[in-house]
């Protein structure tokens, strides 16, 4: 697509749209980038003026935004607000910074979405990819603007994209040679406001596939594999709990595969580094995708058995004082969080608690006896989470006011042979700019503990 000398408004700068921007202005776009913080807030705004970008701050666009020829939302910037619905009636185009990228991708798209295990499956793709083509590029959701990677990108490139619900409301014309969504389960609800929506959001990453397309999908969803009735695209499942027919399934200690005519062991699941069910999906979605591309049964389970997860995934952080630290920070609805729950093999001191979606903590919490020796929580949600727990009898609870209490108060009760989890089943957007900060200051703690022990004995 031509973005020469169109007059575009960039909406957000956080790092989509400072991304976006930056790659329109080098296209020859007359780039706006808007954001309701203030300047002084920003701090890309004097980088951002230097390359020839002008800056609209400190409040929404509603006044210049029929100036545009077209607007680009960064994921954050909700679709509902009213200059959005002012653009659209005007018929100026609004689009994303994923759609955007995408007109401009010259080779084979990979989109992976689902509630949990997106950035676990993108890395792990992107990895089993790499070892047979070293242009494959990893981007999207797992924290790397897919417009930062378009200008390097050549036909014998290979994009391998993590993709939110928030990225596919303004996709138009995005269409991946293969996809896949691993799971569905309630998140996000306060902007999607129904599961409907939500779902919908989902779906509209394999909506422009055709039959020469791939859409990997997990049987034991409901809600996916009715996604197979949906699409025109050669559908490969995977399960967890059944043998398949044809897919890939786990069996006997091994994912076992039956992809046309080729039948086998991808690789025995003691082979591998990662732990727990919800793992062996993503190992198996993973595989589906770079089967489907081409590789070699060998490559795949080469990478298998030497990829170590993702940080702040259920990610073992250090023993202190015999006790077991893992920082799930990641684990940012319930779903998620049940995975973490169920993977712990030993008495769990758990942080939970944040940012509010609006999405219902039951099926978690029922969990917690037999399980959580002492749940401690935090942030907006504290109190409706001590109302679920208590709902089910569970009443081993604290309450911190900061996170640094918390986990404080976790180390002060953990026992050894205990193992402390961070796994708060919310956003971190009420305490912190993103999860990733959240549990780089848990594992900044933790090994902080490990060196006040270690100068104890010393001492």
């Amino acid at each position: 697509m031509e973005y020469k000398g169109r007059k575009v408004l960039v909406c957000g700068m956080a790092k989509s749209g400072i991304a976006a921007a930056k790659l329109l202005r080098k296209q020859g776009a007359l780039v706006t980038v808007q954001d309701s913080k203030d300047r002084t807030q920003l701090k890309e705004a004097d980088a951002l003026e230097q390359a020839g970008i002008s800056l609209y701050t400190g409040k929404n666009p509603d006044d210049i935004i029929l100036k545009q020829d077209l607007v680009v939302l960064s994921p954050g910037v909700p679709v509902d607000l009213p200059f959005v619905k002012m653009a659209k009636e005007r018929g100026i185009p609004v689009i994303g910074e994923v759609e955007l990228a995408y007109t401009l991708t010259p080779c084979p798209v990979i989109a992976i979405t689902g509630t949990n295990g997106k950035t676990t499956t993108t890395a792990l793709t992107g990895e089993i990819l790499q070892a047979v083509n070293p242009q494959t590029a990893v981007v999207g959701n797992i924290g790397i603007p897919y417009c930062e990677k378009v200008e390097s990108l050549t036909t014998e490139s290979v994009v391998v994209a993590e993709i939110s619900s928030f990225q596919m409301e303004t996709a138009v014309s995005f269409h991946p040679n293969i996809s896949a969504v691993l799971n569905i389960s309630p998140d996000h609800l306060n902007r999607h406001k129904t599961m409907e929506n939500y779902i919908a959001m989902k779906e509209r990453v394999f909506a422009n596939q055709t039959e020469g397309d791939t859409l990997v999908l997990n049987y034991e969803d409901d809600v996916c594999r009715a996604m197979a009735e949906k699409t025109k695209a050669q559908v490969i499942f995977f399960s967890s709990k059944r043998h398949l027919q044809e897919g890939l399934w786990l069996e006997n200690g091994a994912i076992r595969y039956a992809l046309g005519e080729k039948k086998g062991t991808f690789i025995q699941l003691e082979e591998l580094q990662l732990l727990g069910t919800h793992n062996y999906e993503n190992v198996m979605a993973a595989s589906a995708i770079a089967f489907a591309y081409g590789v070699p049964v060998e490559i795949i389970r080469k990478v298998l058995q030497t990829f170590r997860g993702v940080a702040h995934r259920i990610e073992f952080v250090e023993t202190v004082d015999g006790v077991d630290y893992y920082n799930d920070s990641k684990g940012t609805n319930t779903d998620a969080a049940i995975r973490a729950l169920l993977a712990m093999k030993k008495p769990i001191l758990l942080i939970g608690g944040g940012y509010d979606k609006g999405v219902d903590f039951d099926d978690w919490t029922k969990l917690f006896a037999g399980r959580v020796k002492e749940a401690v929580f935090i942030g907006d949600t504290a109190e409706k989470l001590q109302q679920s727990a208590e709902k089910f009898g569970f009443t081993a609870i604290k309450r911190c006011n900061t996170f640094r209490d918390a986990v404080e108060q976790c180390r002060k009760d953990a026992q050894p042979g205990d193992c402390v989890l961070l796994s708060p089943a919310c956003a971190s957007w009420d305490m912190f700019t993103s999860y990733e900060e959240r549990g780089d200051l848990f594992k900044q703690m933790v090994h902080a503990f490990s060196k006040e022990t270690v100068n104890e004995v010393e001492q």
